[in-house]
């Protein structure tokens, strides 16, 4: 499998169209993570057009490259390569049968945003300018935030019975996602400013050491503690549907303006 690389937004879109189609096929979790980062895609494609950043031609060069870093991951994954730890460890998760909807996205927006953004963040920035980003970079995890806390409307859907589990354990779901997205957000803004000042010949030693945190963060949202675990397997044991057909009821609730994925 080809090396697929964007080179704007509009392929960043294109591109994962085709890992959603692709994952129908193949009844691949994969496909999961792939539309919520669309629909963010989408979202700050509008943003860009709407003049909703301060900088739009520097937003969409920050979008492309971090999602070439998705990109790139995905594909090595695919071609049987070894992508980054903590993307390396997302991915097999998706193979697996217990991870429920939800940890499957957790463990994709834990990757991308705690390595990936920053690291994109410093490609665009210097020590010197990386201070003006910060107004764009909270906006961009503002959307993802956003179309995270409405998840657990795509869950119902996918188990209409979870009404109940969440209403008898507290909603704990939307607990995990608050926790996840500040954790992340103010995470990967430190990592971006760390990361800009480091020297180009002692990044990929810096990047590697993010990499293993990040995994042991995405071991916690595997096994999240005892009885965490036992809600999401009861959930997982009563999860409705095929994984493509998962896929669709997201998209179709996506199209219908439903806000499968939206706050």
């Amino acid at each position: 499998m080809s090396m697929k690389q964007a080179k704007n937004i509009n392929e960043v879109i294109l591109l994962l169209d085709q890992i959603i189609e692709k994952s129908k096929i193949d009844q691949s979790n994969l496909g999961l993570f792939a539309i919520l980062y669309r629909e963010v895609t989408v979202r700050v494609k509008e943003g860009i057009q709407n003049g909703s950043f301060q900088n739009g031609e520097r937003m969409e060069k920050l979008d492309v490259i971090f999602a070439n870093r998705y990109l790139k991951a995905y594909y090595e994954y695919q071609a049987k390569e070894k992508p980054s730890e903590c993307w390396g460890f997302a991915f097999e998760q998706a193979d697996k049968f217990w991870p429920i909807v939800l940890q499957h996205l957790l463990l994709g927006m834990n990757a991308h945003i705690n390595l990936d953004l920053g690291i994109a963040s410093a490609e665009i920035c210097t020590v010197e300018d990386i201070k003006d980003l910060q107004a764009d970079f909270d906006k961009i995890n503002a959307i993802l935030s956003n179309l995270v806390g409405g998840v657990e409307k795509c869950l119902i859907k996918i188990w209409p019975t979870l009404t109940w589990i969440l209403k008898f354990t507290g909603k704990i779901d939307t607990f995990f996602i608050d926790f996840s997205m500040e954790t992340a957000r103010n995470g990967a803004w430190k990592f971006a400013n760390e990361f800009v000042a480091v020297p180009e010949n002692e990044r990929e030693a810096c990047i590697q050491l993010r990499d293993q945190r990040i995994t042991e963060i995405a071991r916690l949202v595997s096994n999240p503690g005892y009885f965490v675990s036992a809600v999401f397997k009861f959930i997982r044991l009563f999860e409705r549907g095929t994984i493509a057909q998962k896929i669709i009821d997201m998209q179709i609730a996506e199209q219908n303006n439903v806000e499968c994925v939206a706050a």
